[in-house]
């Protein structure tokens, strides 16, 4: 059995559903909003790779793994994805990540939601001891977005990955462990309430 739930999580904002093959053709559509695959320090797919990118997420449910796609309430449109990586049950540890949105909703309150909805489920309901956030060196409003959260910085693993154009990624490592929760937790309730 699992150690994460995959449920269906309501906030006043956004929807957080399951992903499902049925969440392509919207997804399609918001990653259009922005074009954030031409991005070269991102990890989005295009609209073309979208269908193979959404059957990866969905196959990677049986390493424990859950993603969902990002339903904004007052249009209810899908404007992105998110979900648990690198789920370890044993540690209760999880990477939160492979998070994007349209550009329409970038610095609105839906980021913010997303991540209260997606830590709370994780440290309240499943008793984590650390969820951990990685991005590109360069990609710098992502770095940006995790510290506005409160997560805090562990290092930087150096020429972590190839990339497809075949330079180095440097991932800096970000954390947010249980003990921090209930501050990270009243700061992203002050952010959009």
């Amino acid at each position: 059995m699992n150690w994460l739930s995959c449920p269906k999580i309501q906030g006043k904002y956004v929807t957080l559903e399951p992903l499902s093959v049925d969440h392509v053709d919207e997804l399609k559509e918001a990653v259009l909003d922005g074009e954030s695959w031409k991005l070269w320090y991102a990890n989005v797919p295009s609209p073309e790779l979208m269908a193979d990118y959404v059957d990866k997420a969905i196959s990677e449910a049986k390493c424990g793994n859950i993603a969902f796609s990002v339903r904004c309430i007052n249009t209810n449109k899908i404007v992105g994805t998110t979900r648990f990586y690198g789920v370890d049950a044993k540690n209760k540890r999880v990477m939160l990540g492979y998070t994007w949105y349209s550009s329409s909703v970038r610095r609105t309150p839906i980021n913010t939601e997303c991540k209260l909805l997606l830590l709370n489920h994780v440290f309240e309901e499943h008793s984590a001891i650390a969820v951990e956030f990685r991005t590109h060196f360069f990609n710098q409003g992502s770095r940006k977005a995790i510290e506005r959260l409160g997560a805090k910085q562990d290092g930087i693993l150096r020429n972590h990955q190839v990339l497809d154009d075949g330079s180095f990624r440097d991932t800096v490592v970000y954390s947010i462990i249980n003990s921090e929760w209930p501050a990270v937790k009243n700061n992203l309730q002050s952010k959009y309430c």
